[in-house]
């Protein structure tokens, strides 16, 4: 598979919890021990097989970066 996308994080999925319509999904980066969380829809997760213990990776795209202080 070839992709555009050049974010591209590397990991082991760490959590997956199943909601009714949506999905949440932990990923422990390699090389620390940062986490990556997204939310996808729960079919997504589901036809993709996410299990706890599974490599994985996260794309990345996107044309904003929003931080935030206090």
């Amino acid at each position: 598979m070839r992709l555009s996308t050049r974010n591209q994080l590397t990991g082991v999925i760490t959590e997956v919890t199943l909601g009714s319509v949506m999905a949440t999904v932990k990923i422990k980066l390699d090389g620390g021990e940062q986490t990556v969380t997204s939310s996808i829809t729960k079919e997504a997760a589901v036809e993709l097989g996410l299990e706890v213990g599974q490599a994985a990776t996260a794309f990345v795209k996107s044309t904003e970066v929003t931080i935030g202080v206090e």
